[in-house]
């Protein structure tokens, strides 16, 4: 007849009974955030696995079926995110404000209002705000006569292959904030960098209604999480 008051339970393989400098949330204190690695920041957020993982598997499962890239990851939505068994509605919202969060930090430097020398400088702004989305989004940046950011805005949004661009939205809003130079922006879902025929077209469209007003338009960027393509410094303007 078994002892079962001697039987031995197995050991506890739970983030808990870890060494605390290897539980995430204590090697964060004890360390600071650069120390850890993606599937433990991920951890933190996850805060809880479930009986079959823990917390940092869960994470590491979450970082594999996003190809380990923070760019992908950062592109799926709720609903996605929610069929990783294990990741329900409240760890994939934690996870998708963490994302917003990291992408607002790197636009935050827009509020400074700093000056636009070249297309590079734009795309870091424009480039986070953009590349993430799955649809086509396109955005202008307005600048003062010193080249300095005064706002940039969404002027529409529409589908994979496309979006319809009202140019009149862009000369008002370029009017209504005194604006003396454009740069036009938008992303391409595909990942394709290269301009196609009805991007330059519309570039055409709206540097002629700027030119009336005096308005002079930059550059055109076009980016992806693969980087971004300057329509000025490829002589298409």
């Amino acid at each position: 007849m078994e002892d079962r008051s001697s039987a031995r339970k197995p050991a506890s393989t739970g983030i808990k009974s870890w060494a605390k400098d290897d539980r995430p949330r204590e090697k964060l204190m004890m360390k600071g955030p650069a120390a850890l690695s993606d599937a433990e920041l991920l951890a933190i957020l996850i805060q809880h696995g479930h009986k079959e993982k823990t917390a940092i598997d869960l994470a590491k499962e979450v970082l594999e079926q996003s190809g380990r890239d923070w760019n992908q990851l950062g592109r799926r939505t709720i609903a996605e995110l929610t069929q990783i068994k294990g990741i329900g509605e409240a760890k994939a919202i934690a996870i998708a404000a963490a994302l917003e969060i990291g992408r607002r930090r790197q636009s935050a430097r827009l509020h400074q209002r700093p000056v636009i020398r070249c297309g590079q400088d734009a795309a870091s702004i424009l480039q986070p705000l953009l590349a993430d989305e799955r649809a086509e989004v396109f955005c202008v940046m307005l600048l003062n006569q010193g080249h300095r950011v005064l706002s940039h805005e969404i002027i529409s949004r529409g589908g994979i292959s496309g979006t319809v661009v009202d140019i009149r939205q862009i000369i008002k809003r370029a009017l209504e904030m005194e604006s003396s130079a454009l740069i036009l922006c938008h992303n391409h879902p595909s990942g394709q960098l290269e301009p196609s025929e009805a991007d330059r077209a519309i570039t055409r469209k709206i540097i002629s209604a700027a030119q009336l007003f005096d308005i002079r338009v930059l550059d055109h960027l076009i980016v992806s999480v693969e980087g971004y393509y300057s329509m000025a410094e490829h002589g298409l303007l």
